[in-house]
């Protein structure tokens, strides 16, 4: 396949992948997908699997918060996995790739929404006030399209067909102990990436939880679909079995559980078929 075919088929997965404005949450932005078909594309999906999972991992915990747009991982993802493959080096090198990439990426995007992305804001506006609802969807369909899939598309296009041989005779210089190096950083990377899931999750009401499940997995040795089935058991303890009476458990500033009708429940007989989960 030539250069030129595999740069636009190339540009057509982050296309895709960046397809969520008009397919919805699909996950296909996710460096699991977008890895494996850019693997499938340089003829080997079993790296390009191999490479999305652990940007999977490194990216968890990146998303949109308000104003706050993390790195461009689609980008990343597709070239930092087309580079590695294209020059036959490991996940580690297409990892140290991606990631720079999508910080740089993530610079257009930014002028995309600032000088794109606002006229098709405001025509929407336009269409809004006059009750024109097609117009308003038109704008949205449109305003995705030329704002984020072309742009992005674009880029990982020609970055691919201009970076290519680039890439490789880059990374042909770099010395061995620099590549056990990012090898290293690789592993540590993922942990790093749940450290950021971690810090909007926890909190001193579920820390408990966390604690218990890492005890669960490191010194009982129980794999991470035990811990999982655990942790859902005893979900389904917590919020189904508080209303053994049927009603739901509530309590307000202006109101006190009875402790005779607490009482009253022990001994009782669980109906499990009428309990709500």
């Amino acid at each position: 396949m030539s250069i030129v075919i595999t740069a636009i088929i190339l540009a057509l997965i982050a296309m895709l992948a960046n397809g969520e404005y008009f397919l919805g949450s699909s996950m296909l932005s996710r460096p699991l997908v977008t890895c494996t078909l850019a693997g499938l594309v340089m003829g080997d999906v079993t790296q390009g699997i191999i490479i999305g999972a652990t940007l999977e991992l490194a990216f968890v915990g990146s998303f949109s918060i308000g104003a706050s747009i993390p790195p461009e991982i689609i980008s990343g993802s597709v070239l930092g996995t087309a580079f590695a493959i294209g020059a036959g080096k490991s996940t580690a090198v297409a990892l140290t790739l991606g990631i720079p990439i999508a910080s740089l990426v993530l610079v257009v995007k930014n002028l995309c929404f600032l000088f794109i992305l606002p006229y098709f804001v405001h025509k929407a506006d336009k269409y809004a006030s006059e009750g024109n609802g097609k117009g308003v969807d038109r704008m949205n369909i449109f305003g995705g399209f030329f704002s984020i899939n072309l742009p992005i598309g674009l880029v990982v296009g020609f970055s691919y067909l201009f970076g290519s041989e680039a890439i490789k005779s880059l990374l042909e210089v770099i010395p061995e102990f620099v590549i056990n190096g990012l090898g290293i950083a690789t592993g540590l990377l993922p942990a790093f990436g749940f450290a950021m899931l971690m810090k909007i999750m926890i909190k001193k009401t579920n820390a408990t939880f966390f604690i218990l499940g890492f005890a669960v997995a490191v010194y009982m040795k129980v794999p991470v679909t035990g811990v999982a089935i655990f942790g859902a058991c005893m979900a389904l303890i917590l919020t189904g079995y508080s209303s053994f009476t049927g009603k739901k458990l509530t309590t307000t500033d202006n109101q006190e559980v009875n402790n005779q009708s607490g009482n009253a429940l022990v001994g009782q007989e669980i109906n499990y078929e009428d309990e709500e989960f």
